[in-house]
């Protein structure tokens, strides 16, 4: 040390375990103020620099950018973003990781027969995986002008979210279910079903806040394991259709909706739900039920109730 406290850049980078090239790097970003310049033009720092040298150290060791530590540097009440920011980071690192791992060993249980379609199905997805595929599926089936709340619901519903620690066996699952709605024909807007019958009227948004409410009660049935049956959930059910098409709920009505409900199941779509049931599945209790399985069994119910066949149902709604 100089006999006025400064010290060299020398100095300081030994005392601070670090090269004088890193001791460099951050003077001039400004990280590293110098306090004072000698008479041959050589930095000269302050004590107070080494315990600021060392704070860059750990915040950059923690993996924060050069910018972020200035900000935390500069800021007292910055380094609890930092770190939140940077905890989001690594968190879907680790996701990603743990996506790998698990598509990985799912390739090395596999026969060699299994092995092509696996890397085929695998190949087509991220990692971690995007649900942009799936959320685009759902909405190319939604009614023109259709609210931007209501659709927000029913993707929440209808698209699972990849799971953060999977199996082998759920990176399967998922990637099936993403080249399920990717192929050519249901990228094509042109490959929409057509759901209503020719002379079918209806209010969407009506419609799908009263099956929203439906799904939700019978959700409670399907958990309990219950019959398709009369009740709370049905009642709402058939609501929701009788009030999108400005009428009541009559015995009437009642009798002819069977016949107003979509003639058949699109495979496509029961594959769907059943793929999102088997990625939802906990490993122990109860799965909760898809949209598609609590419109199932209210179709089952509806049969029950008034004695006439109703569609195979398949969660996609008119």
């Amino acid at each position: 040390m100089f006999p006025d406290g400064m010290w060299s850049i020398g100095e300081l980078a030994e005392r601070a375990g670090v090269t004088v090239k890193t001791v460099r790097f951050y003077s001039d970003r400004g990280l590293l103020p110098e306090a004072a310049r000698s008479a041959g033009g050589h930095r000269r720092y302050g004590p107070d620099a080494l315990d600021r040298l060392r704070l860059i150290r750990s915040l950059r060791t923690l993996g924060l950018p050069v910018t972020e530590v200035g900000r935390v540097l500069d800021r007292d009440d910055a380094l609890e973003d930092a770190v939140a920011g940077r905890l989001r980071e690594v968190g879907s690192q680790l996701t990603a990781l743990r996506w790998r791992e698990a598509a990985l060993q799912l390739l090395g249980d596999c026969t060699v027969e299994e092995r092509a379609e696996r890397l085929r199905l695998i190949g087509a997805i991220d990692t971690p995986p995007s649900t942009a595929a799936l959320a685009r599926f759902w909405r190319r089936t939604l009614p023109a002008r259709f609210p931007a709340r209501l659709a927000a619901k029913v993707l929440d519903a209808a698209v699972p979210q990849p799971p953060a620690e999977p199996t082998p066996a759920q990176v399967l699952i998922f990637a099936r279910l993403h080249a399920l709605v990717s192929g050519p024909c249901h990228r094509a807007v042109d490959c929409r079903p057509v759901f209503l019958l020719p002379d079918a009227e209806y209010r969407p948004a009506v419609l799908y806040e009263g099956l929203a409410e439906a799904y939700a009660l019978a959700s409670a049935d399907l958990r309990a394991r219950r019959p398709p049956r009369g009740g709370e959930a049905l009642d709402c059910f058939v609501s929701a259709y009788a009030a999108s098409r400005g009428t009541r709920d009559t015995p009437a009505f009642r009798r002819r909706l069977p016949g107003l409900l979509p003639p058949g199941a699109d495979p496509v779509i029961a594959r769907y739900w059943e793929l999102t049931a088997e990625l939802r599945a906990p490993s122990s209790g109860p799965a909760e039920p898809t949209a598609g399985a609590a419109h199932s069994w209210l179709c089952a119910a509806l049969k029950t109730r008034t004695g006439r066949p109703a569609p195979a149902p398949d969660g996609r709604t008119p």
